[in-house]
């Protein structure tokens, strides 16, 4: 690799810096850039600097944005009583995916984990309590991990807001669809007994 010039290496070194790339990928991903159209070059650079001057966090829910509010934000056809609380952006991402909900969302940007001295006070839940206590929120859907610290942060979050009129409820765990009982892991088979619910 030392037989490439410094502009390459230098491009290398870069994208080996971006989390699960290698230095091979990081390789073909310069040569790759250089044999491309000029354009598509400038495209990339263009789009990494407007990454970074214009997404932020929206004001309401602290989901990524390029303007103060998101979109679910600022759509009025989503259902204001019905609040979903995930750790970060992506989890609001894959719900949305889903097409399974309607209401809006709230980012605590983490999860609770004393190990690496993550507090409350570092996550966005005054932010959230202080939007339950408006008054509008009818039900808060806990959307967090079902991991150690998931599930600390979901306990912590329904011991604070069990003050409040709004209904808290826990999205559901357990075997997937479609899953062979066989093949399904013991915590997972666990949770999904303890929460049985009837037909």
């Amino acid at each position: 690799m030392n037989h490439y010039p410094s502009s390459i290496l230098n491009l290398i070194k870069s994208f080996s810096k971006l989390p699960g790339v290698g230095g091979k990928t990081a390789e073909r991903l310069a040569i790759h850039l250089l044999r491309a159209p000029l354009k598509e070059a400038e495209q990339l650079s263009r789009s990494i600097m407007e990454l970074k001057e214009k997404t932020r966090l929206c004001s309401k829910c602290f989901s990524l944005s390029d303007s103060e509010l998101c979109k679910i934000c600022g759509d009025l056809s989503r259902d204001a009583s019905l609040l979903c609380v995930v750790e970060h952006p992506a989890d609001m991402v894959a719900i949305e995916k889903s097409g399974a909900f309607k209401g809006m969302y709230h980012i605590l940007q983490g999860a609770l984990s004393p190990m690496d001295n993550i507090g409350p006070d570092h996550l966005r839940i005054k932010e959230l309590i202080e939007r339950v206590v408006g008054g509008s929120v009818k039900e808060i859907v806990i959307a967090t991990g079902t991991n150690v610290e998931g599930e600390a942060t979901a306990s912590y979050l329904a011991e604070r807001l069990a003050r409040y009129p709004a209904r808290v409820s826990r999205i559901a765990s357990g075997v997937p669809i479609g899953g062979d009982l066989k093949y399904i892991d013991q915590v997972t088979l666990k949770a999904a007994m303890e929460k049985r619910h009837e037909f």
